[in-house]
């Protein structure tokens, strides 16, 4: 799950990119620039039992669940945040295996039909 973790984060510095950038349609300023490294600096994964929780700048963008022994969500699926400490367990908004979810760098988009 490594790979897709690191590919998740990717895609998030992407659509952050875009955003600031506007699709690539506007040339970026020093300070734009200097906002889109602050952004990805501040990008952190951190693991626990049963969720790895992505961070942006003391932010939680999410959480992805981490194993196979959770009774409602497969391993790989993104939540929303409920809280700093909690995810939002009403549905995934994704899987990190599959190559079809859809994201923002402000979080994970609002419920998307899986199955």
């Amino acid at each position: 799950m490594q790979n897709q973790i690191e590919t998740l984060i990717e895609n998030i510095k992407t659509d952050y990119y875009n955003w600031t950038s506007r699709g690539g349609t506007k040339e970026l300023t020093e300070v734009n620039e200097n906002m889109i490294a602050a952004f990805n600096n501040g990008l952190e994964v951190r693991e626990g039992n049963k969720y790895i929780k992505i961070v942006t700048n003391n932010s939680v963008w999410g959480f992805v669940v981490k194993g196979d022994n959770d009774k409602k969500f497969q391993k790989g699926d993104i939540l929303k945040a409920a809280g700093f400490a909690t995810p939002a367990r009403n549905h995934a908004r994704g899987n990190v295996f599959a190559t079809d979810y859809a994201i923002n760098w402000t979080g994970p988009l609002y419920m998307m039909h899986m199955g």
